[in-house]
């Protein structure tokens, strides 16, 4: 009950330190809004993050294809030597048969040689065909990582920009905490005054 004078009765808190109270809340309401903006930044480094190794996951697998198509490749022209010797072979037995004195040659014999050196003649066409095609998928698949390559350096560069914000953010709300609890301490020890009535300011995020 309060006495005659107006002041307060001995249970009854004083409007100073209702007006403590409250800088004290602000206070700590600012170290917590300080460590939520820092953690969706961390938040937001870590989504980059993942962004950036679903990518890489990509872009490591268009290499492995990009590879195999390759080893086809040379593995189609490896057997076009094989064709080209028998293509010699062939002509060779033309030439050899067209030149023997007193032996006359068939002529559906040098036909069916001649038919042969064709189809193994396309024979070679065909694989250096499929070789051209599968280089060319593989020169695609490169440039597909390299586009991509791009994108993973602008998700990493953002997510380290982000936790540097974070980082930001965790410093000034360690600095905060710190003084204020400091300065609680301090007016629990009794070891410097009572802060004036408005002369507390509330601290800013």
């Amino acid at each position: 009950m309060a006495s005659p004078g107006g002041s307060t009765g001995p249970g009854t808190p004083s409007p100073a330190m209702h007006r403590e109270s409250r800088w004290l809340g602000q206070g700590y309401a600012d170290i917590t809004k300080l460590r939520e903006i820092a953690a969706k930044h961390e938040r937001l480094s870590t989504r980059n993050q993942a962004r950036a190794a679903r990518i890489q996951t990509r872009i490591e697998r268009l290499r492995h294809g990009s590879t195999l198509l390759r080893e086809k490749a040379q593995k189609a022209l490896e057997k076009i030597p094989e064709y080209q010797q028998e293509i010699a072979q062939h002509e060779r037995d033309i030439q050899g048969g067209s030149q023997r004195p007193g032996i006359s040659v068939v002529a559906s014999d040098v036909t069916a040689l001649q038919l042969r050196i064709r189809k193994l003649q396309q024979k070679i066409i065909n694989l250096q065909h499929r070789s051209r095609v599968l280089e060319h998928r593989a020169a695609q698949r490169a440039q597909k990582s390299a586009e991509l390559k791009v994108k993973v350096d602008r998700f990493l560069e953002q997510s380290r920009l982000e936790e540097q914000e974070a980082a930001s953010f965790r410093q000034r709300a360690d600095r905060l905490q710190l003084a204020t609890e400091g300065e609680v301490a301090a007016r629990l020890s009794g070891t410097s005054p009572p802060t004036e009535p408005g002369a507390a300011q509330p601290h800013e995020p």
